[in-house]
């Protein structure tokens, strides 16, 4: 209850001296509100780590030594003398993945044939050395000279290409390219059959958006097997969703359930963001009415000693070489989900502080990009995607328009093409292809739970015909008897000379008595 009357729900990892791990999502709050919840978060983390150190004291356990791996100084003399130069040549070139990539590879390759007959069974040792060739460079190039792999500076992103509608048969799409980093996104909008019910540890509920986001093995040149989710799967759609469904509107005002799918075509860092940029802009192109659009963007840190240096919209080889990998996502106004993993000791406040402000002058960037694409939802749904209608009746009705086993709803479906469900409360959603079916199924509803009232003209049709009258269907599941002597005004001598079963008839309702319906056709003559 408290999480979900929460404006922020935070999840923290970390040691005595740092946070290590920051994962939520929050309804629009500010950089210094979030690090205000991290600095609350840090003594507890405190608290818990004595905790532990207590019972490890009262176990009478040693903290383990991790001996630290020597490596043969003449080994590494070679592979310094055989590759240093090389790669200090690639990392201060301007190259795409996939040709730094290829020119890593020949390197690591020449480096272990010259060297496999001399220090044979040593290829791990010397990847690894190499390796850390590439990484000193890296970050020595960014400290020194603020320059990285791809020539940026620390803050500037990469140029960003956005289409809308590119896949005019789904409901809503969007492709957003930023770099070498590209997500096709698509919206399918459903009723209200089509939400998720989440039968998890807590209580069952149901979900009526859901994003899931896909990455397939060719969006990094590789050839694999494409058997279902993975961890990145999972982690990375959760994110996106997490950022997204701060800005879904409410059901009142859009009762459609909502699926995004995100397929990366191509990854060099934050596939996840670009899904949220992604998810944003085709949510908009669907004509769904989200209250605010949402841009994340991925930020980095290259640390040694005292110096530091933030990265805005790092690729994958700094995510790699360097300390941090901070995801934040949120609207003009706030932060909807953030992500944060550290690869060294931990961080200061400081730098966290710094590495928020710089994330929202990115995410601003990439918000003004986007809303020169678009800025608010299409006014118009797509023409292919199904048509919903609400409405409400009394809770005692329910029966009614569901009928015996489920005679009348089923019907209904069957009569104008629709898809009903109906809630506890009295709620009902009309879920059809097209909207005159939808709207049809609606007036058909109404006339079935009204009263009738005397006094009224009801357009009827002729059910059954008996010697003294007919039986007239006024509205759906209610007959009135039109006597003989209310015909015509003059004298009927058989009503088969009037009517026919399933004829249309204009009548009167000037009667009730206990539920009989008494109608009249001579009085609208």
């Amino acid at each position: 209850q408290e999480v979900d009357n929460s404006d922020m729900e935070l999840l923290v990892a970390g040691t005595e001296d740092s946070i290590m791990m920051v994962e939520g999502e929050s309804n629009e709050v500010n950089e210094e509100e979030l690090l205000d919840a991290l600095k609350f978060a840090q003594p507890e983390i405190i608290k818990i780590v004595k905790l532990q150190q207590e019972l490890r004291e009262e176990a009478g356990k040693t903290k383990w030594e991790v001996e630290k791996k020597e490596i043969d100084e003449d080994l590494k003399n070679d592979v310094y003398q055989l590759g240093e130069q090389k790669f200090k040549d690639i990392v201060y070139s301007v190259l795409v993945k996939e040709e730094r990539a290829e020119k890593n590879s020949e390197i690591k390759k020449e480096v272990k044939e010259s060297l496999e007959e001399k220090y044979p069974e040593q290829e791990s040792v010397v990847s690894g050395i190499l390796h850390d060739i590439e990484k000193n460079f890296m970050r020595k190039r960014v400290i020194e000279e603020g320059v990285r792999l791809d020539g940026r500076t620390t803050t500037q992103i990469r140029p960003i290409t956005i289409e809308l509608g590119n896949l005019p048969r789904t409901h809503g799409s969007a492709l957003f390219t930023r770099g070498e980093t590209q997500s096709c996104t698509t919206i399918t909008l459903g009723s209200k059959r089509d939400e998720q019910i989440i039968d998890g540890l807590r209580e069952e509920y149901k979900k009526k958006f859901m994003l899931h986001y896909n990455f397939p093995p060719f969006c990094v040149g590789e050839v694999g097997r494409m058997t279902g989710v993975g961890r990145r799967e999972v982690g990375h759609g959760n994110l996106a969703e997490r950022a997204l469904k701060m800005v879904f509107p409410e059901d009142n005002q859009f009762p459609y359930t909502v699926r995004v799918i995100s397929d990366i075509f191509e990854s060099n860092g934050s596939s996840s963001m670009a899904t949220v940029c992604a998810g944003s802009l085709a949510m908009m192109d669907a004509g769904i009415p989200i209250r605010k659009p949402v841009s994340g963007i991925a930020m980095g840190l290259v640390k040694e000693e005292e110096q530091f240096a933030i990265l805005t919209d790092i690729l994958g080889n700094e995510d790699y070489l360097g300390d941090m990998d901070f995801k934040v996502a949120g609207t003009s106004d706030g932060i909807t989900a953030f992500q944060m993993d550290i690869k060294i000791q931990g961080i200061s406040f400081e730098i966290m502080e710094k590495a928020l402000q710089q994330a929202k002058e990115g995410r601003m960037h990439i918000l003004g990009v986007m809303n020169e694409a678009i800025d608010k939802a299409r006014e118009h749904l797509s023409e292919y995607a199904p048509r919903l209608i609400s409405m409400k009746v009394e809770t005692d009705q329910i029966g009614l328009i569901i009928g015996p086993g489920g005679k009348t709803i089923q019907g209904m479906q069957r009569l104008f093409g629709v898809e009903i469900s109906i809630e506890d409360d009295g709620t009902i959603n009309i879920s059809s292809p097209d909207g005159e079916s939808a709207s049809k199924c609606k007036e058909y509803i109404k006339q079935l739970t009204a009263t009738p009232e005397v006094g009224e003209v009801y357009d009827g049709i002729i059910v059954k015909i008996v010697d003294f009258g007919a039986f007239v269907e006024i509205l759906p599941g209610k007959e009135g008897l039109l006597h003989i002597s209310q015909i015509d005004n003059k004298r009927v001598e058989k009503v088969s000379d009037y009517f026919k079963t399933g004829d249309k008839v204009k009548v009167k309702l000037i009667k009730t008595d206990n539920g009989k319906l008494s109608l009249s056709r001579k009085e609208l003559l």
